[in-house]
C-alpha cells in the first residue's frame, strides 16, 4: 500500500484537464502507475482509448471529475467488456496524486486513534454497520440465478402517494354543513349611497301560495 506518499509532475503547466488527466497520471515517475497496463499498450499502438473495453488485464479509467481541481482515477482488472474487479482508487487534487485509503485501512486507523477519540470511532462503525444493513436489504437470492440486487421495491415505497380526494360521504357531509351555515348566517347585500353609509338590502320574502 502507498497511502503515505504523493506524486505530482511539475513540468505540466497549466494543470491537466479531464481529457489529459490519464496522460498526466501515466508519468514515468508516478509510483502509482503500472506500465504493464492496457492503457500503455493502447498508447504505444496509437489506438482509440475505447479499445481498452475489449481487452483483458490491468487498466486505469477516469472514474469521476470535478474540473478544474479534482479527478478520481480507478485501477482495475478487466475480465470481459462488462466484468471488472476494482484494485485501487486514486484522487488527483490540484495536480497532486494520492492513493485513496481502503476500508480496512480506515477502520485500523480509527481503532488506533480510538483512545483519543472513542466517540468518533464508534460513530464511524455505527454508520458502517447501517450501510451494510441497508445494502443487505437490497440483496435477493434465487437458486438458479444466485444473488442479485433488487432496488425496485424500495423505489416504489418512496414514491409519493396521490392525496386522497375524500369519500362521497365526506364530500356530501361538507356540502350539508355549508348549506346549514348559509341558512343560519345569510349573506347581507348592501347598496352604496352617495356620500353616505352603505344601506343593507332586505332580501325578497317568499310569498306562500294559498
Amino acid at each position: 500500500k502507498q497511502l503515505d506518499i504523493s506524486w505530482h509532475d511539475p513540468t505540466w503547466n497549466p494543470l491537466p484537464n479531464k481529457d489529459q488527466i490519464l496522460d498526466y497520471f501515466s508519468g514515468r515517475s508516478n509510483p502509482f502507475y503500472d506500465r504493464t497496463c492496457n492503457n500503455e499498450t493502447i498508447r504505444m499502438q496509437r489506438l482509440n482509448r475505447k479499445h481498452v473495453m475489449n481487452m483483458v488485464g490491468l487498466e486505469y479509467i477516469l472514474l469521476h471529475e470535478q474540473q478544474p481541481i479534482l479527478y478520481v482515477i480507478r485501477k482495475q482488472r478487466r475480465h470481459s467488456p462488462k466484468q471488472v474487479t476494482t484494485i485501487a482508487d486514486y484522487y488527483v487534487i490540484a495536480g497532486v496524486a494520492y492513493q485513496a485509503p481502503d476500508l480496512a485501512s480506515m477502520c485500523n486507523s480509527r481503532l488506533v486513534s480510538g483512545g483519543c477519540d472513542p466517540v468518533g470511532g464508534m460513530t464511524m462503525f455505527h454508520h458502517l454497520d447501517s450501510a451494510f444493513t441497508q445494502a443487505l436489504s437490497y440483496s435477493r437470492y434465487h437458486p438458479a440465478k444466485g444473488y442479485t440486487w433488487n432496488f425496485n421495491e424500495h423505489n416504489e415505497e418512496k414514491k409519493k402517494k396521490t392525496p386522497d380526494a375524500g369519500s362521497m360521504f365526506q364530500i356530501n357531509r361538507v356540502d350539508t354543513l355549508l348549506a346549514s351555515l348559509t341558512q343560519r348566517f345569510p349573506h347581507t347585500h348592501v347598496q352604496q349611497q352617495d356620500g353616505g353609509k352603505p344601506t343593507p338590502i332586505e332580501p325578497a320574502k317568499k310569498v306562500e301560495k294559498p
